[in-house]
């Protein structure tokens, strides 16, 4: 490339080989660069980091004969004769080939994609992965399939273990096989160490890594190959952690905030009870960060129930005692108008103003006289709302809330403190790459005095004794939450929404008062049925997921859930923590079709454990962190070859590495 300078052209610096752009190599016209571009390469490196989607080991394949019904297999033959037939005035169609190997026929089928009669013809030698969904005669629909063909490459494709790519419309299999191999050959020598100082010498060289990852000698070759590859992602990722949190310590300077205990001290003294262990060494943590030279950043994990929104009134007070504001933030109304509750009758006998900033509550100081506790939902980030000497921000719920939401937050004052809260247990993997620039602390052990749950996995057949118990439960003196998953029916075959439930449910609980609670409700009808429910002038809340967090009832110990294999377990876990809040033991009853095997499998966790830990590392290994984490946190990298769910040993391996670098 030339650039103009002053009327001179000189030379632009050349590229790195691995940066060079695919068109500039062998075969890659403007239709392949598409697509590869579809399939997102657009560089050498790019090709080179393409990780196979699965391995045929083509030294071994069985035969058509032995291939078993809905069982994945590879099998090889030779085609005798093809067609493609039209039906429905030509709008539907099948093509089919035949394969024979000497000891069975196999039919191979494609339905509505006749061009695929252009790719093969009598006589080929065909290699075909799928499963047998008949037998009579031996049928695969929409099977994988690659053309045999002689050359010098041949040896890539066949009598080797075969990387299997995922491919673009018009992109073969073969081709792009046979161009990995090539910018392996060409290119392997500039695959550079990314980390020389770094001792690695249980892990292959990443040139070696690369190599195995395309073309194993052997099926153990493919696992050292991805971990290495993993590895050099979590480096990357935990050393621009420590970039990000040193540059920032060395701008940012931490506001005196630890407090004199002038509050702390009567607060305490108020509370009728005593705190736990856990919650004393937590505190002891914050007070020395609030204290510090640097602003805190520290994240609470506390399961449902363990005390944190003590601990944050703690927090809360050590900022105020130093004369500065707090602002705390919640996803959503409810809970905020909860927390602006308990925090005004926790701090009105201090002397100190608890103020609600909401969609529909707008918070009446303007120019405080002295340091006040605001506390709101999004309202909070507006660009409207503004809080002179901000000492501290506490975000309840930080996995409702996006990265982004938080820095706007933050933002508001000049490097405040910042405490973030989650009763739903963050996995150690999560922990260690989405708040791996926090401090974290946990409390681990549950305040006294409080009734166990016990948790039942029930199908919909056994509902009549579901309402029977729970009348009984109401005879006792007892309150129950009822849970669907929708407000309205969506066409979902066998979905309950709370509207139409209502009045069957009115009926069958009758004499018993049953409320209805969902998002499009006002602000004030949401409060009025609450209201209702904590005082125990309503039996029955019947509900959707909305109450998730928020609802602080005592009284309430059933939880029925319908259709719950369609919530993930960290929410059923959130959700049962409405109940079992006071002194009486409570009951969670989920109520499910659960078809399938893994659907039964996942409500089952929560009949074996109240360990939020434990629900949530098993929900992000059954969901994985894409569906867990939504579109919120979109703040986590993609990794090609790292897995959260069960590379724990790498992250923490990375965090290691990173700080000696």
């Amino acid at each position: 490339m030339l650039t103009e300078m002053s009327g001179t052209q000189i030379n632009s610096p050349p590229l790195p080989p691995l940066a060079r752009p695919l068109r500039t190599l062998r075969g890659i016209g403007s239709e392949r660069e598409v697509q590869l571009a579809r399939l997102g390469l657009f560089t050498v490196e790019d090709l080179l980091l393409l990780r196979p989607r699965r391995y045929e080991d083509r030294r071994h394949f069985r035969t058509i004969k032995e291939m078993q019904l809905e069982e994945p297999a590879t099998t090889r033959g030779t085609i005798v004769a093809l067609g493609l037939k039209t039906y429905q005035r030509g709008q539907k169609s099948v093509f089919e080939i035949i394969l024979e190997d000497g000891t069975a026929r196999l039919h191979c089928r494609w339905w509505n994609l006749p061009f695929m009669q252009n790719y093969f013809a009598v006589g080929d030698e065909v290699f075909v992965f799928g499963k047998l969904k008949a037998l009579k005669p031996r049928t695969i629909d929409h099977p994988e399939t690659e053309v045999i063909e002689g050359g010098e490459e041949s040896s890539i494709h066949i009598n080797r273990i075969a990387p299997v790519y995922p491919l673009t419309d018009g992109l073969p299999q073969r081709w792009l096989r046979s161009l990995v191999w090539r910018a392996l050959a060409q290119f392997e020598k500039d695959i550079a160490e990314p980390w020389p100082k770094l001792n690695l010498k249980n892990f292959p060289t990443r040139a070696k890594a690369i190599q195995m990852l395309h073309f194993p000698e052997a099926e153990t070759d493919i696992e050292p190959a991805r971990r290495r590859l993993a590895l050099d992602e979590f480096i990357v990722l935990q050393r621009d952690i420590r970039l990000r949190r040193e540059k920032f310590e060395a701008k940012a300077r931490g506001l005196p905030c630890a407090g004199n205990n002038r509050l702390i001290k009567p607060f305490l003294a108020q509370l009728g009870f005593v705190l736990t262990p856990a919650q004393t060494k937590v505190l002891r943590e914050i007070r020395h960060d609030m204290g510090g030279a640097h602003p805190m950043r520290r994240l609470l994990q506390g399961d449902v129930g363990s005390g944190k929104t003590v601990v944050a009134a703690c927090c809360a007070l050590m900022a105020l005692e130093s004369s500065f504001n707090v602002a705390l933030m919640a996803p959503t109304e409810i809970l905020a108008e909860q927390h602006h509750r308990t925090f005004k009758n926790w701090f009105e006998s201090l002397g100190i103003a608890v103020e609600l900033q909401t969609g529909t509550h707008k918070s009446a100081i303007r120019n405080p006289q002295s340091a006040i506790l605001t506390i709101g939902t999004h309202a909070l980030i507006e660009s409207n709302f503004s809080m002179g000497r901000l000492g501290l921000v506490i975000i309840d719920e930080q996995h409702k809330f996006g990265v982004a939401q938080r820095e706007q937050l933050l933002r508001k004052g000049a490097y405040p403190h910042l405490l973030v809260m989650t009763a739903t247990p963050i996995p150690r993997t999560l922990g260690l790459t989405l708040y791996g620039e926090l401090d974290v602390s946990v409390i681990d052990e549950m305040p006294g005095g409080r009734g166990q749950i016990k948790t039942f996995f029930r199908t919909a057949e056994t509902l009549p004794k579901a309402w029977d118990f729970i009348r009984e439960k109401i005879a006792q003196g007892r309150q129950a939450y009822i849970v669907y998953p929708r407000i309205e029916e969506s066409g979902a075959a066998g979905l309950k929404a709370v509207t139409k439930e209502f009045e069957n449910l009115k009926a069958t609980l009758a004499p018993h008062k049953v409320g209805l609670l969902h998002g499009r409700l006002s602000g004030e009808q949401k409060e009025r049925v609450m209201a209702a429910f904590r005082s125990n002038a309503i039996q029955v809340l019947l509900t959707t997921p909305l109450i998730e967090v928020g609802l602080d009832v005592p009284n309430a110990t059933v939880m029925l859930i319908e259709n719950a294999e369609q919530f993930g377990l960290a929410q059923l876990h959130q959700l049962r923590g409405r109940i079992g809040r006071g002194a009486h033991d409570s009951q969670c009853i989920l109520v499910a079709s659960a078809k399938s095997e893994e659907s039964r499998r996942r409500l089952r966790i929560l009949e074996e454990t109240n360990d939020g830990f434990r629900v949530a590392e098993a929900d992000l290994k059954m969901r994985g962190p894409g569906e867990l984490l939504g579109q919120q946190q979109s703040g986590l990298p993609k990794f090609r070859f790292g897995s959260l769910t069960e590379d724990l040993d790498l992250i923490r391996l990375a965090q290691e590495l990173a700080a000696q670098m």
